[in-house]
């Protein structure tokens, strides 16, 4: 099958381009699968994408491409979603080439991996590919009115992949959606060549975006109070972002300057997790939470907060790591004391996570299930007749047929109402 993902910006860094790199990379074993980003800003990836799949670019927004003199590149676009946080970057030129691009496509099928990317896609899709949209962020975390624009244009996908089961349960009931086309399928993470940690280190580490919903004031509040107990530990946290000088003004005034230390990025962050001997994650909300999956991979036990989505299917609360009430200051500050008192609780608690990950969180599983969700859609794409395009009611109803059992072939002509009759004769016979 010929796949593509289309992406924002593959030559950025961030979770979404690492986890579809990974995911196309495993893919690719079986299939011809290609990436495109919309965006281009730069020769080089910052990012490897896998060697063996080729990645294009439909916007050159180098310094010296033409694109940036394009009179399209300074028109707003039309059809990008507004509430989508990057609407302003899709002016009418990024707009016309991702439309060219999924007319000519000869993809099978395409997975976009962004909310505003999903809606072009179940616009302009081609009829004869399946078109599956991915939901990096959540369903809560959404505007209003771009919740508008999803519920008017999400059925016409082929299928919606969340990252948590929760979200999955989120989307079918805020956007009306069926059941039988949305699925959870988490991100995973390669396999890593650092030796694991050993949990002798002194060490916690977090890393992500220093923004304020990952709360890292609350994590250095946390650490001052269980470290004044344990004065050899220190703290690292990897990141960079808006929220770095506050942060940094924070350490200096507790006096922690010589025990928290703002490391900067860093890529790859395997290395620096070995380090470590506790992961601290203090968000407020989390899609998933890869840095939890990457740290776990490490061999390292997670201090979470227990925010919605994703911390709770990854975490088994006391077994790979801890999960804490969100807010509760105290209560992480008892955490990381509860692991910072026990070397033993620390090794054992990283040995699971570490087993959790390679065995929940593989590259192999993730591609299996996206395999088995190709398939079923396959199988269902072709109930359609050659260049019939299937609408938001035929999935509605599709859905319908196949959880009463029942095995429906839309006609060209007149087939919707023939489904629904069927349907609903199905539905009055269901055994009760």
């Amino acid at each position: 099958m010929r796949i593509a993902f289309l992406l924002h910006n593959a030559y950025a860094i961030g979770g979404t381009t690492r986890t579809t790199f990974t995911l196309a990379a495993s893919l690719a074993e079986r299939h011809d699968v290609r990436l495109v980003s919309v965006f281009r800003h730069q020769t080089t990836p910052l990012l490897e994408p896998p060697p063996q799949v080729p990645l294009a670019a439909l916007v050159d927004h180098r310094d010296s491409a033409a694109d940036r003199t394009d009179p399209r590149a300074a028109q707003p676009g039309v059809h990008f979603p507004a509430g989508e946080s990057r609407v302003g970057q899709y002016h009418r030129l990024a707009e016309q080439r991702i439309i060219d691009w999924l007319a000519g496509t000869d993809a099978d099928a395409v997975i976009s991996t962004r909310t505003g990317l999903n809606v072009l896609l179940a616009r302009f899709g081609p009829p004869r590919a399946l078109r599956i949209g991915q939901e990096h962020l959540t369903h809560d975390t959404h505007p209003h009115r771009l919740r508008r624009q999803l519920r008017r244009w999400y059925p016409h996908l082929d299928a919606l992949v969340t990252m948590t089961q929760a979200d999955a349960r989120a989307h079918r009931t805020g956007l009306r959606l069926p059941h039988h086309m949305v699925e959870a399928i988490p991100n995973s993470v390669p396999a890593t060549t650092v030796p694991p940690a050993d949990g002798t280190a002194k060490v916690v580490v977090a890393a992500g975006r220093l923004t304020r919903v990952k709360r890292y004031d609350m994590l250095i509040e946390a650490f001052a109070r269980a470290g004044a107990q344990h004065p050899d530990w220190t703290l690292r946290i990897y990141g960079e972002g808006p929220e770095q000088d506050r942060l940094a003004a924070d350490i200096e005034r507790r006096g922690l300057g010589d025990r928290v230390r703002l490391m900067g990025a860093r890529t790859p962050l395997d290395p620096e997790w070995a380090k470590g001997s506790v992961a601290a994650v203090t968000s407020a909300q989390e899609s998933f939470g890869m840095t939890i999956v990457e740290a776990m991979r490490c061999g390292l036990p997670v201090v979470s907060t227990d925010c919605p989505h994703g911390p709770r299917e990854i975490i088994r609360d006391g077994v790979d790591g801890l999960l804490v009430p969100r807010d509760d200051v105290r209560a992480y500050s008892a955490a990381l004391l509860r692991l910072m008192d026990d070397q033993p609780l620390r090794t054992r608690m990283g040995a699971a996570a570490r087993e959790r990950a390679a065995r929940t969180f593989a590259p192999q599983d993730a591609a299996r299930r996206y395999d088995d969700l190709l398939t079923a859609l396959r199988t269902r794409h072709s109930a359609l007749p050659p260049g019939v395009r299937r609408s938001a009611a035929d999935n509605r109803l599709l859905g319908t047929a196949a959880l009463y059992g029942t095995t429906c072939t839309l006609l060209a002509r007149g087939g919707l109402r023939r489904l629904r009759r069927t349907a609903l004769r199905a539905a009055a016979h269901r055994p009760r």
